[in-house]
């Protein structure tokens, strides 16, 4: 008895609860006509008039454009009309359509909508409680059990429409316009009603499985057409209330359903209507919050619901997509027109008008679809979700390129999905790899062709970009570029990720980038059709991207030499078809190949490689590369492509110092038999290697750009770490120091001293003497470095000529190799004293004169003290001689110097 009491007291307080707004409104109805009688009779005493009084009921209700259905967003809700009289009286003008130029999200916006929220709250309150109360009402009799189904869907309806038919009654007989006391609330009843209806077909379906999936359609597109035909002549309270309250019904009804995927469709019908009422009304944020509202509903659903609620979900997500960019426009195929989305979002200049309402809200649209999709299919072990996931995005990608075929200003969004698509495909690996270990119990003959699929879907999508872009339009370049991209790209994200060559096979892979370039090729010949000779930048991406899809294909099938080898070979037929065709982007994969050349000569397989592979490998490897870039470097200097042939300069010096390098080593191994890393010839050929890899970087620092600090950062680092080599070579392994430990190999002259201190110094030299971007005393620095180097490789030669291997150790100078040390000083500065003659040069005539100084000071001050006799008369005599005649020398030398600019003027 007590349980039955409960439940009755509990029907009662729900019928309170629904009642109360009821009565609410009843009150506010009751006096409708109280504000409009004052108005009326205020209006002529505040101007001063006498006139006659003006009726004060209310005209009939049309479709002519009043304060509830002019399209000026939300600020409807805020500003009333102040005028009656004159609104009544003023003759009806059309309205023109709304601008599309609506910005929803602005500090405006939202403070009209708290403002309009802080005044109305009440309607709020009772549009939520009369939703509440149907919803609930079918809910707790499905508790109870009170009624049967068919009862109790049925009261849920009549309920439903009965709130329909009082807000229609309201707002024929009284109105629905911010100047009536009845204000809201048509929008209020018949709102709450929409909800009540949904809400009711959904649990008929769901709750108590009564009707089938095609009559729950049926019955959610009846309701959805009411609504979209009520939206039409209410205001945007009734499509927020509608939309926002038939979103939120499902999950407050709950409930356990074996089809819950079936509410992505409702979904969809309720995003579908909110749309559909807002391209007419033009209040912009209706149709952001019916989006919003169906990508957050449908993401809920996905996340709580099990299998296959995300399969459908991704489907679910690209139709969204799809009505966000039609049914603005009302256009079967959409024509969206003006800036593109993304030149205003990322350009610098700010007199850039923004995109007019549509094209930013498919652009919300795409991107959202694009993000939940890729959210969803992520990693996922699900095949079909995978394939669904890239069917989705590749049909969203078709759609705007070919579907939107005239709306000009969306077709930058199909970057989205394209780049969604390859971030899926590039996670698609663990599936791949179950496909390939489970062999014929994982559905082997379907996933063994994933990799096949996945680059048609490629080259289709590409084909379809091209095809776009030779439409013409204001970002036909753009199009072209990913055309020439798509495909490509995606190959080389299945080749990092899912290795395919191990299953497939390297030539059967290899025939899938050579295929791809060869449709490269054929868009190509194309876009040189369509531009003609004077426009060649999309021929030029077509080329670069068969170029590298060529390269791609080599990297798959040959070895290390041949492939750095082939590489080089596009490099030279890249500058080769600039020069025939005049493509100057062919310089970015001239870039593009000399840092994967260089990356090869030095990282991977890099200098052990070199040194241990057969010679006739690294000759066609690291010889290869020289000669490809001398011929690129002549072919790009005959184009007059100076930044290309900057880099392929410095890319020559860099290659030939590093294969002379290897070479060394490689001789030094062979003849010795000897191979120590730590040695002072090996240091020295290390050290050689990163200063010709430095000053390549430093040299190219001249052509600027976006790498300009990249490449002198890495240019300082390498010299750097050359620097670091050579003082180790000078230190721990310098023979003066160790002569046991540091052996120095090879017979006179011609030993290990020479890589060890001339190369490294002869690297210096060349780099000091073709850099243009050094100052001059950085330039002298580097000089004298070298010098001091080329110094130090003189001294131990000579010492190692007259000592042998093992008598290299400090101290100890016997007189012979005293004297040698004065005359290779006079030998330089005589050296150094005729150029300065052959070319008028004072700076060589002074370091000429410092030399033999510094030979006559050891004279005087070490060698005198060796001599005795004869043999010191006749020294000093013949030293001083030549003193004498080398003053009088350099005297002539000087004023020639000086006369020389004279003539030079003259």
């Amino acid at each position: 008895m007590w349980n039955g009491s409960l439940e009755a007291l509990l029907v009662i307080l729900a019928v309170l609860v629904a009642a109360t707004p009821i009565a609410v409104i009843y009150l506010l109805i009751s006096n409708a006509n109280l504000k409009k009688r004052l108005t009326a009779l205020e209006t002529p005493l505040r101007n001063g008039e006498g006139t006659a009084l003006v009726q004060a009921t209310s005209a009939p209700h049309d479709l002519a454009p009043t304060a509830s259905n002019a399209p000026l967003g939300p600020k409807n809700l805020v500003e009333p009309q102040t005028d009656t009289v004159a609104s009544a009286e003023a003759p009806v003008q059309p309205a023109a359509e709304a601008p599309s130029q609506a910005v929803v999200f602005n500090a405006e916006n939202v403070q009209a909508l708290v403002t309009w929220v802080t005044k109305n709250w009440f309607y709020v309150a009772s549009a939520v409680s009369l939703a509440l109360a149907g919803i609930f009402l079918v809910i707790y009799s499905v508790e109870q059990g009170l009624l049967p189904a068919s009862v109790r869907i049925t009261a849920a309806f009549v309920f439903g429409g009965a709130l329909v038919a009082a807000g229609e009654y309201i707002r024929r007989r009284h109105g629905d316009d911010e100047s009536s006391s009845t204000a809201y609330l048509p929008s209020t009843f018949s709102g709450a009603g929409i909800v009540t209806l949904f809400a009711s077909v959904l649990a008929a379906r769901l709750l108590y499985d009564f009707i089938s999936p095609e009559v729950a359609l049926i019955g959610m597109a009846i309701v959805g057409a009411l609504a979209l035909i009520l939206g039409w002549f209410y205001g945007p309270f009734l499509a927020a209330v509608g939309v926002i309250g038939a979103m939120i019904a499902p999950f407050i009804i709950g409930g356990a359903s074996d089809t819950p995927s079936f509410l992505l469709l409702y979904f969809f019908i309720i995003s579908a209507v909110g749309l559909a009422i807002d391209t007419l009304r033009r209040w912009a944020w209706v149709s952001v919050i019916s989006l919003v509202a169906g990508f957050g509903a449908g993401t809920m659903l996905m996340l709580s619901a099990g299998w296959p609620v995300p399969l459908y979900f991704t489907m679910y997500c690209a139709a969204l997509a799809g009505i966000a960019i039609a049914i603005p426009v009302r256009k079967w195929m959409p024509d969206h027109a003006g800036t593109l989305l993304s030149l205003t979002v990322f350009s610098r200049e700010n007199d850039i008008a923004w995109p007019e309402f549509p094209v930013r809200l498919a652009g919300g649209a795409v991107l959202a679809a694009s993000s939940l999709i890729l959210f969803t299919a992520l990693e996922t072990a699900h095949t079909d979700l995978f394939w669904a996931a890239v069917a989705m995005l590749s049909l969203l990608t078709l759609a705007i390129l070919i579907w939107a075929r005239k709306a000009s200003a969306l077709v930058d969004l199909a970057v989205l999905p394209a780049v969604a698509l390859i971030a899926i495909v590039a996670s698609g690996a663990p599936l791949w790899q179950m496909s390939q270990d489970l062999g014929s119990d994982f559905q082997a003959p379907q996933m063994s062709l994933m990799a096949s699929i996945i680059v048609a879907i490629g080259l289709l999508l590409s084909i379809s970009g091209a095809w776009r872009s030779l439409q013409n339009g204001p970002a036909q370049m753009f199009v072209a570029l990913g055309a020439a991209t798509l495909a490509p790209a995606l190959a080389i994200a299945m080749e990092v990720f899912w290795h395919p060559a191990d299953s497939l096979g390297t030539y059967a892979w290899a025939l899938h980038a050579m295929i791809i370039g060869a449709v490269m090729i054929g868009m190509a010949e194309r876009f040189a059709h369509a531009d003609g000779p004077e426009h060649r930048e999309r021929m030029s991406f077509a080329i670069l991207s068969a170029l590298a899809c060529i390269a791609f294909a080599m990297i798959i099938m040959f070895s290390s030499s041949a492939l750095t080898t082939a590489i080089a070979l596009t490099i030279v037929a890249a500058a080769w078809l600039d020069r025939k065709f005049n493509l100057p982007l062919m310089s970015l994969y001239s870039l593009a190949g000399v840092v994967f050349v260089g990356y090869r000569l030095v990282v991977d397989p890099g200098k052990d490689w070199a040194i241990e592979a057969p010679l006739a490998d690294m000759l066609l490897s690291h010889g290869g590369a020289v000669v490809a870039f001398a011929v690129s470097y002549v072919l790009v200097k005959a184009a007059q492509r100076q930044n290309a042939m900057i880099l392929l300069e410095s890319a020559v010096f860099s290659s030939l110092g590093i294969l002379v390098s290897i070479l060394l080593y490689r001789a030094i191994v062979s003849l010795s038999g000897v191979n120590d890393v730590d040695s002072h010839w090996a240091f020295g050929i290390g050290a050689t290697i990163w200063i010709v890899l430095g000053m390549a970087q430093l040299h190219r620092v001249q052509i600027g750009g976006a790498f300009a600090m990249v490449r002198l950062g890495l240019g300082s680092l390498f010299v750097l770490l050359g620097g670091f080599l050579v003082l180790l070579a000078i230190t721990v392994s310098n023979p003066l120091f160790d002569s046991y430990s540091n052996l120095i190999l090879g017979p006179k002259i011609f030993n290990t001293l020479i890589p060890a201190y001339l190369l490294p110094a002869l690297a210096l030299g060349a780099g000091a003497w073709r850099l243009r971007m050094i100052s001059k005393p950085q330039k002298r620095a580097v000089l004298g470095t070298a010098l001091a180097l080329g110094g130090l490789w003189l001294v131990l030669t000579i010492r190692h000529f007259w000592r042998g291997a093992v008598g290299m150790e400090w101290p100890g100078m016997d007189q012979p190799e005293l004297y040698s040390y004065t005359v290779a000083l006079l030998v330089i500065g005589a050296g150094v004293f005729y150029q300065s003659l052959a070319r008028p040069n004072a700076t060589l005539r002074k370091a000429g004169l410092v030399f033999i100084g510094l030979a006559v000071a050891k004279v005087f001050f070490l060698d005198i003290s060796g001599l005795g006799g004869l043999i010191r008369i006749f020294s000093l005599l013949f030293l001083g001689l030549s003193l004498a005649g080398l003053a009088w020398l350099n005297r002539w030398a000087a004023a020639r110097t000086e006369t020389a600019p004279l003539a030079k003027d003259e």
